[in-house]
């Protein structure tokens, strides 16, 4: 079998080791014409490769783990819970526990950016659960004093 049976890129390669000794000199234009393939081809894509890694590493280097919505959502959740949210908003409460539970599984496992979303939604359950305790308990305040004054107003009416 021949060398001219090869296809060109073929038997270029295969003279890779003899242009390497014998190869002219390049011209200003960056080939001569007896050169028909040249590794300059290779610098764009190689450049190309290289960027692409550099910003996929970026990309995941610039998502630190979410330590700090994690703790706000624990904060919220235990802010919540003190605040009577386990009596006045049960639903909400329960929702912000389990995605707190939801998040800090996530997190454990690695996938920080579900678990930065989860404890994002936790947080906002949890100020839900809160206002909702709070305005049940001013409602209730609310109520009490209401009946205080319709108390007290009978009672001046049947002193007079």
């Amino acid at each position: 079998m021949s060398m001219y049976e090869f296809p060109t890129g073929v038997r270029d390669a295969l003279r890779v080791p003899v242009l390497l000794t014998t190869m002219p000199a390049i011209t200003l234009s960056g080939h001569d014409g007896s050169m028909k393939t040249s590794f300059a081809y290779i610098r764009p894509a190689l450049r190309a490769s290289v960027l692409a890694c550099a910003l996929l590493l970026a990309a995941c280097a610039s998502q630190p783990p979410p330590t700090e919505e994690l703790a706000a959502a624990r904060l919220s959740v235990a802010r919540a819970g003190d605040g009577d949210a386990d009596q006045y908003a049960p639903t909400q409460i329960a929702q912000a526990r389990r995605a707190l539970e939801q998040a800090q599984a996530a997190a454990g496992n690695g996938r920080d950016a579900e678990a930065r979303t989860l404890a994002l939604s936790a947080s906002a359950l949890a100020d839900l659960a809160h206002a909702r305790a709070r305005q049940a308990v001013t409602e209730s305040e609310l109520a009490q004093r209401r009946a205080e004054i319709t108390n007290l107003r009978q009672r001046l009416q049947v002193e007079e």
